[in-house]
């Protein structure tokens, strides 16, 4: 195999989740408690999601107030606890896969990890061995490196050894952060500008779930 490890993002990376789940949550809450405020595309929730990112998104987009930002979240939280992503075809296999050859997988994500490790059951993957999510305190909290040089520590890695997959920016900038290679996932995102940027900022950038497996096992 290339590497000992993958680091692995969740949403739009493992499970096909903001055009499921986080866009129909955030269309519905902004109808229900704010309608005179518009309700942006799917593709521009993306775009803002991608960049400055989904706080700021609430923040400068939408324009809630840190006590509206409260609530927002907690709907959020509850929202998801009652909608599961399904995982992309061929992850699960992949995964396993990566699995039995020895693979160590290992999960950074900005859902909350107890959310993350659910969707991990339901869609019958396998546990990943180290999970770190939205719980870590924002100064640890992806783009910083930090939590990618725990995962490193406690398999006694070297950078080389790990290959982040991620299909935002946020991961890209935390794997350059971090000194290992990072491989973009574009089978989850439907926007061109943001396609563009991950191919050419990217170590390898891949459209299918397939020819990612070529490239980790083939």
């Amino acid at each position: 195999m290339r590497y000992r490890c993958v680091i692995l993002d969740h949403d739009d990376t493992v499970v096909n989740s903001t055009k499921t789940v986080h866009y129909p949550c955030y269309a519905e809450f902004v109808r229900k408690f704010y309608p005179e405020k518009p309700v942006v595309s799917f593709e521009d929730y993306i775009r803002y999601n991608f960049h400055p990112g989904v706080v700021e998104f609430f923040r400068n987009i939408v324009g809630l107030s840190e006590e509206e930002s409260l609530r927002e979240s907690a709907y959020w939280n509850a929202y998801v606890k009652k909608h599961v992503p399904e995982a992309y075809p061929g992850i699960r296999e992949l995964l396993n896969d990566f699995r039995a050859a020895g693979g160590i997988i290992t999960v950074i994500s900005h859902s909350y990890k107890e959310n993350l490790l659910r969707d991990y059951r339901e869609n019958d993957l396998p546990e990943p061995e180290l999970a770190f999510g939205w719980e870590v305190p924002r100064e640890k909290r992806k783009p910083h490196p930090d939590t990618v040089f725990e995962i490193l520590s406690a398999f006694d890695l070297k950078p080389a050894e790990c290959l982040m997959l991620d299909d935002m920016k946020p991961g890209l900038d935390m794997a350059h952060s971090a000194g290992i290679d990072f491989a973009a996932a574009g089978w989850g995102n439907p926007v061109p500008e943001v396609r563009e940027y991950m191919t050419e900022h990217a170590d390898w950038y891949f459209g299918t779930v397939g020819e990612f497996r070529e490239f980790l096992l083939g």
